[in-house]
């Protein structure tokens, strides 16, 4: 897939997957390359930038006995940015459908 397509949308990604729960990392990497093709390390500079515009936050937890995991949590601020984000998303996908298929988008 064109990577164009991807860089995006990865973002928006991130912050769905945060939106249903909190996860580490590695659990946010490794779910999206489960699905989509990703390179290693992709996902860490977008957890960290979305840290610094406020859309997440982190806290450590220690439950599976190991070393204590970074999570990220969704914040209240990235959950209205998630919430337009996909509206938009969901509107260009449709108004592309619709262009693609060269008629009202209907299947």
């Amino acid at each position: 897939m064109n990577v164009q397509f991807k860089k995006g949308v990865f973002e928006l990604c991130v912050l769905a997957l945060l939106n249903e729960k909190d996860c580490y990392g590695y659990d946010v990497s490794e779910f999206l390359s489960r699905h989509m093709d990703i390179s290693d390390g992709t996902v860490y500079p977008i957890l960290r930038r979305l840290k610094a515009e406020g859309l997440v936050t982190t806290y450590l937890s220690e439950e599976s006995g190991g070393p204590p995991r970074k999570y990220y949590r969704i914040t209240e601020l990235g959950v209205r940015e998630y919430t337009a984000a996909r509206r938009e998303w969901l509107d260009f996908v449709k108004t592309v459908r619709r262009l693609l298929k060269g008629d009202d988008g209907n299947e």
